[in-house]
């Protein structure tokens, strides 16, 4: 067996360059410092509003199709493949894309581009959830993120430099480079482990131990962490294995909050009106005044903004907890959405965008169709964008079971991806026919996301993907599980083992407790927890 990268934060750092291969196609970066150059907007014929948004939906709408399929390839092939997959897709994308010679061309290669997307912003999550410690998951996985942040910044100032060359290379060139990092991720992968509980999901109980051990127990298998943690994955999918199986067990009753929670928090950030704020942040800042070459210098401080301001997040996401993430964030993104939207219903007036190009001396799309009067408004339009940007990143990969985890996960995401596809539609047409009002639609939006955080969504930090499962089984109102479940299962079963009160476990397919007055054995009929108890 060749060399194997098990350092979770090692890990973690290649698992990121997966960021860095969406972020730099997510719509945000490379068609937002593209779509109102006068190279873009004169090859492509000056879009209308309606197919502007259908170039921009292609992508998302790729990636919904990719998130459904990844949870099918997932569970057959395992999350490092699908992975492995989803690079290829991204490269003939890219090629397709770089080369488009139209609209329609254009549009297929980002569809496929799309795909990847879809699969990687799955399972990346999902392979990183499966594979770090607990107490570290939310900083580890949050490292994707803040990849992804900066993929959107890196892919915005190569976009804004390209903007200087003449024809068609200005958007070619950026195109192109997008597929570097997926040659570089598609050849780190073979380096990275695949998934203890992927491996366990599919019987292969020794090469699950044994992954563990390299990431718990620099390569014991008998290191009381890595047995605890496979205690509690074999004990969990022992059980899960004699409930329904499949994409309908996602809806069963004990599941469905589960499955509603991952779909909503995809849903929920897209209903934030993030694309009003960072997919299409040139035509805002058009709408107050700004042009050409400063118009592209001021919408790419909100990705610097974006990179710095998910640091705090990463660092103590799993001290604050996910709620009070989620909270803070959500009442903020409120503020500055309706903040926007009232400065631009006082302070504007609708405008046609062949005045606003003779005004600004420039193309204009058109679907600005706004203009806003005086300094001081525009910029506190401009201020209230560089604010938004200190929002949140859903990982719902936490809260699925094993057993369903891939397909939880890819239903989750795809809800992400199917709102993504119908709001990057919708936001031009929605800029030039509703102006200001659309940044209203949105904030109420994140007020009811506010109210249907803090009764629904419950707190999930330092825990084991399987004492997750517990919590969701026990019925607790969302807003006291932070009180009600403290400390951790998995600590208290490997100072168990640690004492001898919990027996190794020499074969993988033998799992045996015992007490100091007797044994507990196979408990394969026993809820996820029920046999810690009795140690």
């Amino acid at each position: 067996m060749g060399y194997t990268i098990t350092n979770p934060y090692a890990l973690a750092a290649l698992a990121t360059i997966g960021g860095l291969l969406f972020g730099v196609e997510q719509d945000i970066s490379s068609m937002s410092a593209i779509v109102s150059t006068p190279q873009y907007l004169r090859y492509f014929n000056n879009p209308d509003a309606d197919l502007a948004g259908g170039i921009t939906a292609s992508m998302p709408g790729g990636s919904f199709v990719g998130a459904i399929g990844s949870g099918w390839i997932t569970d057959i092939f395992g999350r490092r493949s699908a992975i492995q997959i989803g690079c290829c897709f991204w490269i003939v994308g890219s090629i397709l894309s770089c080369a488009a010679q139209n609209v329609g061309m254009l549009i297929v290669g980002r569809f496929i581009n799309g795909i990847c997307v879809g699969i990687c912003s799955a399972q990346v999550t999902t392979y990183l959830s499966e594979l770090a410690p607990s107490k570290i998951r939310g900083r580890l996985v949050g490292c994707q993120q803040w990849a992804i942040t900066w993929g959107i910044m890196i892919m915005y100032y190569i976009s804004y430099g390209c903007s200087f060359i003449d024809g068609v290379a200005s958007f070619r060139v950026p195109w192109g480079l997008q597929m570097i990092p997926a040659f570089i991720f598609l050849l780190a992968s073979l380096f990275m482990p695949e998934s203890p509980r992927w491996y366990a999901s599919k019987g292969r109980y020794e090469d699950a131990r044994r992954i563990l051990g390299l990431i718990h127990g620099h390569g014991d298998p008998d290191h009381p962490i890595a047995q605890a943690e496979f205690l509690e994955i074999k004990e969990s999918l022992e059980f899960q294995k004699a409930h329904a199986e499949g994409w309908l067990a996602l809806f069963k009753k004990d599941m469905l909050p589960r499955t509603m929670c991952g779909m909503w928090m995809q849903i929920w950030s897209q209903l934030t009106g993030m694309n009003v704020m960072m997919y299409y942040i040139t035509y805002v800042f058009m709408m107050a005044g700004l042009s050409g070459n400063t118009n592209l210098v001021s919408s790419s401080i909100q990705y610097v903004i974006n990179v710095v301001m998910t640091v705090p997040a990463l660092i103590w996401l799993d001290k604050w907890g996910r709620r009070p993430t989620l909270l803070v964030g959500s009442t903020f993104m409120t503020i500055w959405l309706f903040a926007v939207g009232g400065i631009m219903a006082s302070y504007g007036h609708k405008i046609t965008s062949a005045e606003l190009s003779a005004q600004l001396n420039e193309e204009v799309p058109d679907a600005v169709a706004w203009k806003v009067d005086g300094s001081a408004p525009s910029k506190a339009i401009i201020a209230c964008s560089f604010l938004f940007v200190a929002s949140y990143a859903p990982t719902p990969s936490e809260i699925f079971p094993s057993r369903v985890r891939g397909k939880g996960v890819a239903l989750a995401t795809a809800s992400n991806w199917i709102f993504n596809f119908a709001l990057s539609y919708f936001v031009p047409p929605s800029f030039k026919n509703i102006q200001y009002r659309t940044y209203f639609i949105f904030g109420c939006f994140t007020a009811a996301m506010t109210i249907h955080v803090f009764f629904l969504f419950p707190e999930t930090k330092g825990k084991t993907l399987e004492e997750i499962e517990e919590i969701f089984l026990s019925g607790t109102p969302a807003w006291k599980t932070g009180s009600a479940f403290k400390g951790s299962k998995l600590e208290h079963l490997a100072a168990e083992i640690k004492r001898g009160r919990i027996e190794h476990v020499e074969h993988a397919d033998q799992v045996e407790m015992k007490k100091d007055t007797g044994a507990v054995s196979d408990t394969a009929s026993t809820p996820p927890g029920a046999a810690h108890s009795k140690v």
